[in-house]
Order: structure tokens, then sequence, then C-alpha cells
């Protein structure tokens, strides 16, 4: 067994590194249908569904609120592991330790049917979480990455936490067995979306079955079964659409899922927490998480669409021009047609415009000159900035634009502070000079002899 350990200087640059790679890719979105609601109740306790492609929030039910992540821990499980060591997935092995196998023996946990003293591979591990959430597979992964010490891996999971952007969410385990590992929607999100970087976990996440290999307590390679029903066309829950996912529950009541799906191009990460059984009360083995996951998903592929929001042949606004006689007006035309998330009814007439334009051009105007923006919204929710730019070349008239010079000099301030100086001054002058000359006049007089 391998076992490679991280220095603290070591771990706090890896930590800033991945801060400011990830953060900006993994902001949370911003909202932008918030006036869109389902015809129908979604029992889940706080949900969270984006668009990838533009990055708007469809569907948030209570996102920021902590609750019990259960299985949803092993995501930032396998996030680690992947992240460490994405190209070493079938060279290096790992011995399951007989420490975990007393770990999990208070607890009803579902696990991959690995025994202690086998050995697998870190692919092997990560589909053993992924499809059966096998709670020993994340401890073996916490055993090795943890140099033996899984609550060392714990605080690196913490940590990595913190670093793509997660405000309300604190692990105690490995796997998720311990009600102290909360996650918030949000949070749960986008521990998912940097997930998804990594092929191997889409391509595990996007499995129904994975063989496991023969080892010392299995003759022969054995089945596992992903807990993903909408993977499965034989299931209730089935959608084509969907890609992948991770389950997770903790007790019988309610269950989580964080998922992805896309259709006709568009892609979404949809997360549901602690869905109600009580609303799947006809299943013999109810996935509350599932059925809500469908129910809202067909909605949002039913209700919003890809699409541009502007044309770019066509002019949305005009400026008048100054010094020309060629041309009044300059028409003004979007740069970019903006695609992104549009109601399908109504589509681009549901945005809002708000412009952001000087009062007049001044000639010349050459075509293709950025000379503002335009700013869409819907029902109030900003949803993206388009530069304007003129949609056509007006030459300058030399006679007009220097009589407009003169006469925008004469009526200036400076020209007329330089003016009001002017006539002080010969205030000034006018009144010392007739100051002088009476003084002059008033000499002249006494110097006369008088006449007796």
């Amino acid at each position: 067994m391998r076992t490679i350990h991280l220095s603290r200087p070591i771990k706090f640059l890896a930590a800033l590194l991945a801060l400011l790679l990830f953060t900006p890719l993994l902001a949370a979105p911003a909202a932008a249908m918030s006036g869109y609601e389902p015809d129908f109740t979604i029992t889940a306790e706080a949900a969270y569904v984006v668009n990838t492609d533009t990055n708007l929030v469809v569907y948030e039910k209570n996102s920021e609120t902590p609750l019990v992540a259960a299985s949803l821990t092993k995501m930032m499980t396998m996030l680690l592991m992947l992240k460490t060591y994405q190209d070493q997935l079938d060279t290096i092995t790992v011995t399951m330790p007989r420490a975990i196998d007393d770990i999990l023996y208070p607890y009803n946990a579902s696990v991959a049917d690995i025994r202690p003293g086998e050995t697998v591979t870190l692919r092997d591990l990560l589909y053993a979480m992924e499809l059966p959430s096998g709670n020993e597979a994340a401890y073996m992964v916490a055993f090795y990455m943890g140099g033996n010490d899984p609550d060392a891996f714990v605080a690196r999971m913490n940590e990595e936490a913190a670093a793509i952007g997660c405000t309300g969410t604190t692990f105690t385990d490995p796997c998720g067995l311990e009600e102290g590992n909360v996650t918030t929607a949000r949070d749960a999100y986008l521990i998912l979306r940097a997930l998804m970087e990594y092929d191997a976990y889409v391509e595990a996440a996007g499995t129904s079955t994975y063989q496991m290999p023969a080892n010392t307590h299995h003759e022969s390679p054995y089945p596992i079964q992903a807990s993903n029903a909408m993977l499965s066309k034989s299931s209730a829950y089935y959608r084509e659409y969907t890609q992948g996912g991770k389950t997770g529950s903790l007790v019988a009541g309610w269950q989580n899922f964080a998922s992805w799906h896309t259709q006709d191009g568009e892609t979404y990460i949809s997360v549901l927490l602690h869905s109600q059984d009580a609303a799947d009360a006809e299943a013999s083995r109810p996935k509350p998480a599932l059925r809500e996951t469908g129910q809202l998903m067909d909605w949002v592929f039913d209700t919003f669409g890809v699409a541009a929001a502007l044309d770019t042949t066509q002019p949305i606004s005009e400026l008048p021009v100054r010094y020309a006689t060629d041309a009044d007006t300059v028409m003004l035309y979007p740069v970019d047609d903006m695609m992104t998330l549009l109601p399908r009814e109504g589509g681009a007439a549901v945005t809002e415009q708000t412009f952001h334009l000087p009062e007049s051009l001044s000639a010349p105007v050459t075509q293709g000159d950025v000379v503002g923006t335009v700013t869409l919204s819907i029902e109030g929710e900003e949803v993206g900035t388009v530069e304007l730019i003129a949609g056509s070349t007006v030459a300058r008239n030399q006679v007009l634009y220097t009589l407009a010079r003169v006469g925008e000099f004469f009526s200036s301030t400076y020209f007329k502070v330089v003016v009001i100086l002017t006539m002080i001054t010969l205030a000034v002058y006018a009144f010392v000079w007739v100051a002088a000359m009476l003084i002059a006049l008033n000499e002249e007089g006494r110097r006369r002899p008088r006449k007796r």
C-alpha cells in the first residue's frame, strides 16, 4: 500500500490554488427565473436547479438551508480522490483494513461487499461509492489518503468544500453515516459540478452495473448495481435525459438526490434534499427524490429553452447625430445575439431592456463603433449585458462642426469667465485712471499761484 502525505504549506497552497481556479467557475448562479413556478408541490425541504449552459437558476427552494447530507457526502470523497489520483485509478490498489469493518458494524450501512483483506483499485472504489453507495469504499479512500487517519482526510474534505465556495457544508465522516454531515442544496450543486469536470466520474455516474473483481473472498467477479433508478429503463423512475447522479438517505422517510440531465443539447444540475416518502407511498421501495426530480425536470424542459434573446441583424435603438448633413440618426445593433435561457412561451418578448446610451453621437461615426450597452432582465432579474454598435458610417460636415464649436466656445463657461474678468479688469483700470487724473488735477491746482 502506498501512502502520500502532503505537508501543511503544500496543503495551503493547494487549497489557495483551488480557490482561485474554481471560485469563478463555481460561484453561485444568478436567479433569473424566479417568476416561474411549477404547478405541483415539491415535498423536498430544499431544492436547486441550474442550467449549466447559461449559469441561470430555474428553480430554488431553501437552497441555503443546511440539511443532513447522508451519502451525498461521498461526492466530496470522490472529488478528493479524483483530484489527487485521476491518472492512477487503475494502478493504485488499496486493501481494506479490519478497522473499517469495526466502524461500520453498528450501522445498517449500504456496502459494495468489499471485505477485510480484499484489495481493489481506486477505480473499483469509485464505482463502489457511486453505484451502491458503498460506505466501506469511502472509508478505504479515507484511510488511504489520510495515512490511516480518516479524521485527517475529513479535515481535507472540509477544506475543499470551503475552497470551491460551499458556505453551509460540514463533514464529520467520509461517507455520510453521521448526522453531523450537513450540506445545502446550493453547496451540493457546487460539489457535483466540480465532480463533473472528471471524465472518470461522469462515466461511473452514468453506469447502471459494474463488475467488481474476483478477490480473496470472491471467487469470481460480481456485479454492483446503481441506486440511481433514473438510469434504468425497467424502472418507473427512468428518464432518458438523466446522465448520472448520487442518491443519499440516512433514515426512512426522506431521500436526497444530486444529478444532472441533458436534452436537446441543454444541461441542468438538480439537487433535492429531504424529499418525503409520504408522497411516494404507493411504491414498495420509495425513492421520493428520484420521483420528484423526474417531475421537476419534466417541467423544466417543457418550460425553458436556450434561445437568442437578441437579433444581431435588426436594429434595437437609434441615436441622433450632430455635425452631419447626410444622416440625422444612426441605428444601433446588438453585437451578440445573447443565447440565454428563456421561457418557451414568449421567448425574447418577455425580456426587459435597459439601455445605457449617450444623448447623441458626434460625427464622424464609423460603422461598428461601440456606442453603448443594453441590459436584459426577466421578472426583474438581470440576465446579461450586450454592447451596442453603430450600424452605419456618418461623415462630419466641417462647416457645421466649426460653427458649432465657435458657438460652444462663446456659450462656454470659460468664455463667460474670461469676459467677466476682462470687464472687471477694465473697470479697475478705468477707476485707477480716473483716480489718477483727479489726483493730478488736484496737484496742478495746488501749484498755481493765487491772484491777489
